[in-house]
């Protein structure tokens, strides 16, 4: 566990879970986050995990998207092994979730 700032981490992983972290932050900060994934993931690191596939609030987490949205921010980064919908989602946010595993160019 690492308490800290997201943006200031200097350490590198081989795979980063993404669970509800991307849509806690300002969707003004999203192209940050995948610049920043992809500083942090070593050479072929992974990111997996789920992203919101639905509109959700504009003005307090959790911020929705949309598949379209996500691919303009890691495509510079990641190669897109998996962004598809999940099928697999807790019942309360089925049909509302992308599933994902990006490696790291």
């Amino acid at each position: 566990m690492i308490l800290g700032d997201f943006f200031d981490l200097n350490i590198t992983f081989d795979l980063v879970i993404e669970q509800t972290f991307f849509c806690a932050l300002n969707p003004n900060l999203r192209l940050n986050y995948a610049k920043k994934m992809n500083d942090l993931l070593t050479e072929k690191g992974k990111l997996v995990g789920l992203l919101f596939d639905a509109i959700l609030n504009d003005n307090h987490p959790p911020f929705g998207g949309n598949k379209k949205e996500y691919i303009t921010y890691f495509k510079p980064y990641f190669r897109f092994n998996v962004l598809e919908k999940c099928y697999n989602s807790y019942h309360n946010r089925q049909a509302m979730e992308l599933f994902m595993i990006f490696q790291k160019l």
